[in-house]
């Protein structure tokens, strides 16, 4: 979708972006694949840049991708505006994953062997979805998510045998 200037010019804007929030980030990579910019980075100060369960990430993520619509977009092309950013700094996001997935297996096996229905933590749309795929194919549990707004969780049960 976006060519290597327009990437260079991505790169630059975020950069740029970081340096008057006075936070020093290195951009590590970055790349776009299917409408979603990725990018990677490492700070000496992940922990403000993160904030409370990725908090502050969520927000930095939706400024960026403002900032570059209204920076970078091409008006002649409106499918240019169609598109997302993925920030990770010092890979909080991928060591999260990680998490999910084995808080995921972890709590199926406790069902399992309880007998008993778990209900997690609440959690975000993004990371309830990594619960769901993760036990997806485990045809001894089912999952499914209860509550309203920021209350909102997964509940992990065990399937009747029929």
């Amino acid at each position: 979708m976006f060519n290597q200037d327009e990437l260079k010019k991505i790169k630059k804007t975020i950069e740029e972006f970081f340096k008057k929030t006075g936070f020093e980030v290195k951009i590590e990579s970055l790349t776009e694949d299917s409408r979603i910019i990725f990018v990677k980075t490492t700070s000496e100060d992940p922990k403000i840049l993160i904030g409370e369960r990725g908090q502050v990430l969520l927000g930095i993520q939706h400024l960026l991708r403002a900032l570059l619509r209204k920076k970078i977009i091409n008006r002649d092309e409106p499918e240019q505006a169609s598109f997302f950013v993925d920030l990770d700094i010092n890979d909080y996001k991928k060591k999260k994953i990680e998490y999910l997935k084995e808080l995921a297996e972890n709590t199926a096996e406790q069902v399992i062997l309880s007998q008993k229905t778990k209900t997690l933590f609440p959690m975000s749309a993004y990371e309830r979805r990594i619960i769901h795929l993760a036990l997806a194919e485990r045809t001894e549990v089912f999952t499914e998510s209860i509550g309203e707004d920021f209350e909102r969780r997964v509940v992990v049960g065990l399937r009747s045998v029929e």
